[in-house]
């Protein structure tokens, strides 16, 4: 009698004890991951009903702690016997109690291990993303299965076609199963997704295999984004939306040495900022962002987000991140509007906060004189004029902070070259096909002549008939032969860089009047027509008068 109390006190406590480590593994949702997980679990008659328990036990101990959803994970059953089965979708079961009790209500199929079937099943339709009670696209997939290794089948190939469209296969062995085989079928790395195991022990590899799922299912539900020297926003997934709650945020400078990686706690740990001075900022259950201000700069943070509601319990979730160190000015120095005597400096950011005064120092490289202006905190550009054409100078311009710090930075700037326009062209007409073409130009930094004609049809357009070339700059004339009845003339100068501002003229021969008002030189649109141009147009009218009243012939310049 009394052995009878005895056993029936030990089993009492064994149920009490079994009870409590469910509810609080309840208590410790994961709410880290997002994706579907599909459990190919061998049921046949290589399988006896003892082991076919313990792997169910297996199951509902591995997925108890994660948070089940339509946004976070979902999970299927797929049987493998003679006519493999999808004892559940993923659709079907949103909570962990409804998942507990399919497991608990779970038979097995017997018969012969047809895997080969099953894994077409789950290749064509239970994992394939956007299909009726299919996987969700654009997340991940995972395959688990859990077989004693008798008889597999070819499952080489169809394991090969899945992995290869994106499914995670992870491999559970209760018996003696071909290692070289299963290797084969299992995503890398095989130490952490390939597990042997004795039917008894299965439970030593429970949180190994969920840590696996975990790393390929992890989604970033808190993220930080727009960090700034003193502020960063928190964005996270409104995992509260539809419920009574609120979100509990709390951030401050992480303790040294002790620093949370990543985009988020580690699995099932609850991370918080204690040990140090924090902030704390409360959001609604419908908000998905909040901005974190105050920080300081170049400081390393932590923030830990906790969703409260009474009608479910939810894992807090932390991030670790760094604000950007502060950026004196000048951070960056430009150049533009450069000339041959002149040029602009400008410099960023402005920070008239803290600045006091910004002094830019120039001067002719190497070793000329060195010169100064102050400019005040509010501006952030200067014209620095009086330079020498065609000269590199160093321009430095320094900031003097309000707090004592002063920050430089310097930039090479060359002014541009003089470059003198061409000042006068000129055409004289020689035959009926030859022009003689003279021109004049400053010789300062003279490196030569461009000259280029093209011919033109009656209505100005280009034709086919074009020719370049380039002449010395000692030449101030060269004649042009064999032309088209209409040639349009460009002289440009040459300088050590590019080229200077040339003219045009157009040359046209004609059969009749040694004078036709259309053989008068024709400028570029947009270029200023010479004073030589100008006494030629009266040259000629003066010639053509005195034609007009001794009827001499003779040859006019244009």
């Amino acid at each position: 009698m009394e052995n009878r109390i005895l056993f029936t006190c030990i089993l009492v406590g064994m149920f009490l004890r079994k009870s409590c480590g469910q509810n609080s593994a309840t208590e410790e949702v994961l709410n880290c991951c997002e994706g579907d997980i599909l459990f190919l679990l061998d049921s046949s008659g290589s399988v006896s009903s003892y082991e076919y328990s313990r792997m169910l036990g297996f199951l509902s101990e591995l997925l108890l702690p994660f948070s089940l959803g339509e946004d976070q994970v979902r999970v299927g059953l797929l049987q493998v016997g003679t006519q493999p089965r999808l004892e559940f979708g993923f659709d079907a079961h949103n909570t962990q109690s409804g998942l507990q009790e399919a497991l608990g209500n779970t038979k097995a199929l017997r018969g012969d291990t047809n895997t080969e079937e099953a894994l077409r099943m789950a290749k064509d339709w239970v994992l394939k993303p956007g299909g009726a009670r299919g996987a969700r696209a654009e997340l991940p997939r995972v395959l688990v299965w859990l077989t004693d290794g008798v008889k597999p089948g070819d499952v080489i190939g169809p394991m090969e076609e899945l992995r290869e469209e994106g499914v995670a296969v992870l491999v559970i062995s209760t018996g003696h199963g071909n290692y070289q085989v299963l290797r084969q079928v299992v995503t890398p790395p095989v130490e952490s997704h390939l597990y042997f195991v004795d039917i008894d022990d299965m439970s030593i590899i429970t949180e190994d295999l969920r840590d696996a799922i975990i790393e390929i299912l992890w989604a970033e539900r808190l993220q930080v984004r727009d960090v700034s020297t003193d502020s960063a926003v928190l964005q996270w997934r409104p995992v509260l939306a539809g419920l009574n709650g609120y979100y509990d945020i709390r951030f401050g400078p992480a303790p040294s040495g002790g620093v949370v990686g990543g985009g988020a706690g580690g699995p099932g740990t609850s991370p918080s900022t204690s040990g140090g001075q924090y902030q704390r900022l409360t959001r609604p259950g419908d908000s998905s962002t909040a901005r974190l201000t105050g920080l300081k700069p170049d400081t390393t943070y932590t923030a830990t987000l906790t969703p409260e509601s009474n009608l479910q319990v939810l894992n807090p979730l932390s991030v670790t991140f760094t604000t950007k160190p502060e950026v004196l000015s000048p951070a960056v120095v430009t150049v533009s509007d450069s000339e041959a005597n002149s040029v602009r400096v400008s410099w960023g950011p402005l920070q008239p906060e803290s600045v006091q005064s910004f002094q830019v120092e120039y001067s002719a490289l190497p070793g000329g004189k060195l010169h100064m202006t102050t400019v005040g905190r509010g501006q952030n550009s200067t014209m620095l004029t009086n330079l020498q054409p065609d000269t590199q100078y160093l321009v430095t311009v320094s900031a003097r902070h309000s707090y004592g710090q002063e920050r430089a930075m310097s930039v090479k700037v060359c002014t541009e070259e003089v470059r003198p326009d061409l000042a006068d062209l000129r055409l004289t007409t020689v035959g009926s096909d030859s022009v003689q073409v003279d021109w004049k130009a400053s010789m300062d930094g003279l490196r030569g002549y461009w000259l280029t004609w093209e011919g033109q049809d009656g209505h100005g357009s280009t034709t086919a008939q074009r020719s370049s070339f380039y002449l010395p700059p000692n030449l101030l004339s060269t004649r042009l032969t064999h032309l088209p009845p209409a040639t349009r003339v460009c002289v440009w100068p040459v300088y050590r860089t590019t080229r200077g501002k040339g003219l045009c003229c157009t040359a046209q021969f004609h059969s009749g009047s040694p004078f036709p008002s259309s053989s008068l030189p024709q400028f570029h649109k947009g270029q200023d027509c010479p004073h030589s141009y100008i006494r030629r147009i009266g040259l000629y009218h003066e010639l053509t008068g005195r034609l007009n009243q001794d009827g001499n012939s003779g040859e006019a310049m244009f």
